[in-house]
């Protein structure tokens, strides 16, 4: 039994290794679906502040005009421009605190705050990768550690039931040579 106890100890440290080492990789690619979704929201953006200009107007004007609008096409239009200003400077925002953050706290920046769209696409096609710089290290081990912790709170846990049925009368205790 102890053998038995041993071998799932360490298959929950290394599940957790290998879980956590991904962490690492999983923020790089969302990294890179930022600056794509980055880059195309600058041409939506670009386009709009040129045909705001060609007619006289800078982008607030625009949008003021979009909202004054008795059409609720326009007006719609309008706030649909807002949401993708807001998003853009979101996305730039998280892509700044990326750059400028430690390799291996980079998915505690994604976790913070993740744009939803590009979370979701990021995990839809998230490959997992061997981490061999430091961060996937560092997280490989922590997840190493907080597997063995799991197994070692599973196994205080099940010692404790079994000493309390046996003090119950219920399982005989094992006899020396099976200990």
């Amino acid at each position: 039994m102890l053998m038995l106890g041993r071998m799932l100890t360490m298959a929950l440290a290394l599940m957790g290794g290998i879980f956590f080492s991904q962490a690492p990789e999983f923020a790089q690619q969302y990294r890179q679906r930022i600056g794509g979704a980055l880059d195309e929201l600058k041409i939506l953006i670009s386009e709009f502040d040129a045909q705001a200009n060609h007619n006289g107007l800078d982008r607030q004007e625009a949008l003021n005009i979009y909202s004054a609008s008795s059409e609720r096409f326009l007006r719609n239009r309008g706030e649909a421009m807002r949401r993708t200003f807001g998003r853009y400077e979101a996305l730039a925002e998280q892509q700044r605190a990326l750059t400028l953050a430690p390799p291996f706290t980079k998915p505690f920046v994604v976790m913070r705050n993740p744009d939803s769209t590009t979370f979701a696409n990021a995990w839809r096609d998230f490959v997992p990768a061997v981490p061999v710089d430091f961060a996937g290290l560092v997280w490989a081990a922590s997840g190493l550690f907080c597997g063995w912790l799991v197994a070692v709170f599973f196994g205080a846990m099940r010692r404790g039931v079994v000493r309390a049925v046996r003090r119950r009368g219920r399982i005989p205790e094992r006899s020396a040579a099976m200990r």
